[in-house]
């Protein structure tokens, strides 16, 4: 049975602050290629803002940081006791449903505060016995980040086999249902495609090797680097067949969240326009005639008529009609 939320909306800031017992921050967070690391600076800033108003304020944040974050913002904000950090575990539904439906409630305070704050958001998900772990703040900062960069690996993984098996004729897809019997493995998160992408997989992976600077590691330098391989071999693959014009069907790109989208796509694209491969894109949520210079067909078959070959990351029944025409390594979608 579902529970009634008692939710109010205000665009006001000041009075939100004031409202509010504890302020909790879920502002999206970006990584800084050029700083490699996460650009936090708009935290401290919401923070400032609210102690203007309110120099009681406790904060909640709920957002992807680095490891060691928290610890940082105690002593830049030295007169605060209250910043517990809530591990945000989005998936690819929407902030609501996510929020509503959590997997589990990760809370990085152990004291009485931390505790207060993981039974309200326990009396107010929707999801029944959610599991509820309290750690130290720098714990629940290193969970977030090692499962995502897991969740990369495992992805990783797949693509790698998926490069092998093309590579020597094989049937990916019998070789990923065979190591999927065992339940160590599991059927679950393996399916290959451009490169993992999206808000947080590849951001949150390369914020952890940053983590490791101090720490010696291979494993995590190298998820990154399969994910350029597998990009580079998706475009040498493309390009072997010489076609004359590629199709792109759909850039895979979300905006409902607000942050950057890190996609594989796109990533692919770039290395077809530097071989000078003449491209077009088929996106009906792209306004506009052209995307990065690039022409965009908005009717789907004028776009299907138009390329020799069909670049897609993943297949839907609108392409069973020019399956022939189709690159992908979607090795389900075409079933």
């Amino acid at each position: 049975m579902k529970k009634k939320t008692k939710i109010r909306w205000s665009a006001s800031f000041r009075k939100a602050v004031l409202h509010g017992e504890y302020l909790v921050i879920t502002t999206p967070i970006d990584y800084d290629e050029k700083k490699r690391s996460f650009d936090t600076t708009v935290i401290e800033f919401l923070m400032s803002k609210a102690l203007e108003i309110n120099p009681e304020s406790k904060f909640v944040i709920k957002t992807t940081i680095p490891i060691g974050y928290i610890e940082t913002l105690k002593e830049k904000f030295s007169n605060l006791n209250h910043i517990i950090f809530f591990s945000d575990f989005s998936r690819k539904e929407s902030e609501l449903y996510d929020n509503l439906y959590p997997t589990r409630l990760i809370i990085g305070d152990s004291t009485e505060d931390g505790k207060r704050i993981g039974e309200v958001y326990a009396r107010n998900v929707w999801e029944s016995d959610v599991e509820i772990l309290y750690a130290t703040e720098t714990e629940a900062e290193a969970i977030k980040l090692f499962s995502n960069a897991y969740l990369s690996l495992r992805l990783a993984f797949f693509n790698e086999l998926d490069t092998f098996a093309t590579i020597n004729e094989l049937d990916c897809k019998k070789i990923i249902q065979g190591l999927s019997l065992d339940p160590r493995i599991g059927n679950h998160y393996n399916k290959p495609s451009f490169g993992f992408d999206g808000h947080f997989l590849p951001k949150d992976t390369k914020q952890l090797k940053a983590n490791f600077w101090n720490v010696p590691e291979r494993l995590i330098s190298a998820i990154i680097e399969s994910n350029k391989i597998r990009h580079d071999f998706v475009a040498l693959n493309i390009l072997q067949k010489t076609p004359k014009t590629i199709g792109v069907y759909r850039l895979g790109i979300e905006k409902e969240r607000g942050n950057s989208y890190y996609c594989s796509v796109l990533e692919v694209i770039k290395r077809l326009k530097e071989n000078g491969a003449k491209i077009l894109i088929y996106e009906p949520r792209h306004i506009g005639p052209k995307f990065d210079g690039i022409n965009v067909v908005h009717d789907l078959q004028e776009f299907k008529r138009q390329s020799e070959v069909i670049l897609a990351n993943r297949v839907d029944d609108d392409l069973f009609d020019v399956k022939d025409k189709v690159h992908t390594h979607d090795v389900f979608g075409l079933d």
